[in-house]
């Protein structure tokens, strides 16, 4: 660690992501500092780093070489996640990846294996999970404030993307699966455990995309609750869920990435009427930055869930008929 105990982080990459909510929230959090920004071009390292007081440096390898850096922050495209992540566990850092960790099912468990062994720290930065409201909404489940569960659907959909986004790319591991579709892909794990299994999916490449833009996938638990998830990359925005059980419905909206500012609010139908509960705002980005702090300082094994989501995924992908 570095000096008084703070973790020195080093970035892989200058992505917006970066740009606009991690990096902002990392510089505002106890117990972490960011130490050096690293790119493939000079001058947006340069640029960066200077925004936040780190060492600019000129390509990914000279960072993992350095030793003054205990854990990177990974937000290249999606296709790179595994090759750089096993580089920075093997350089002995521990590592946040942006989702999904890999594109790859056999490389997350590769990935997974290699942090338990070597006693780091790998986090997929799947950040809503973190807002307290998704737990008060299990809380309400749990308490029957709809009685006995019987399905589950969410959507999380944006408007259309530039022609020259990268997420349009498949060589970058582009596409509405990799970018949206985790996010309905965790949530139903979230509230139906991890006994899901992939029924059936659909993807869709719209105007000649090489890559998804829409899709569709039906999970199922082995008690018979459905999971109908919608995401994609040329839609109007959409991002909610619903929780419909015997006797009433809870629904959410704005739910996977709400500014800190944002007050949730959970609508529980039941015959008798309708609820309205708010909740205070929470910054899912800064609770994702404490997580991890919190992960490296304790060395936690990387949390099973990553690998049931990319057991998922890769169901879904598998389910719709892609090439292995």
């Amino acid at each position: 660690m570095g000096q008084k105990g703070g973790i020195r982080v080093g970035l892989l990459g200058c992505a917006d992501i970066a740009r606009r909510r991690v990096l902002p929230a990392m510089a505002a959090t106890d117990g972490i500092r960011i130490t050096a920004i690293a790119s493939r071009d000079a001058g947006r390292a340069e640029e960066l780093a200077g925004t936040y007081g780190a060492e600019p440096v000129h390509g990914y390898q000279r960072l993992l070489d350095r030793d003054d850096i205990d854990a990177v922050y990974l937000p290249l495209p999606a296709a790179l996640h595994a090759e750089w992540t096993e580089a920075a566990l093997r350089a002995g850092k521990h590592v946040l990846a942006e989702k999904p960790l890999t594109t790859d099912l056999e490389s997350s468990r590769r990935l997974v294996t290699l942090a338990r062994e070597s006693g780091l720290f790998m986090m997929e930065n799947v950040m809503f999970v973190h807002h307290p409201l998704h737990d008060a909404v299990l809380k309400l489940v749990a308490d029957g404030a709809i009685g006995e569960l019987r399905s589950f659907q969410a959507a999380f959909a944006i408007p259309r993307l530039p022609d020259d986004d990268i997420r349009h790319r498949a060589d970058l591991g582009g596409g509405a699966l990799w970018d949206t579709g985790v996010y309905p892909v965790r949530a139903a794990l979230h509230f139906l455990g991890d006994g899901l299994e992939v029924r059936g999916a659909l993807l869709g490449r719209g105007q000649g995309r090489e890559v998804d833009t829409t899709g569709h996938a039906l999970l199922g638990t082995p008690g018979g609750i459905g999971a109908r998830l919608v995401f994609g990359l040329d839609h109007a925005y959409r991002s909610s869920y619903e929780l419909w059980g015997s006797e009433g419905r809870i629904t959410v909206e704005r739910a996977f990435t709400p500014p800190a500012d944002f007050v949730p609010e959970i609508r529980v139908e039941r015959r008798s009427g309708t609820e309205v509960i708010q909740l205070p705002p929470a910054d899912q980005v800064a609770r994702t930055v404490a997580a991890f702090v919190d992960g490296v300082r304790a060395r936690s094994t990387p949390d099973p869930v990553c690998l049931r989501q990319a057991e998922l995924l890769d169901g879904v992908r598998r389910a719709a008929g892609e090439p292995a």
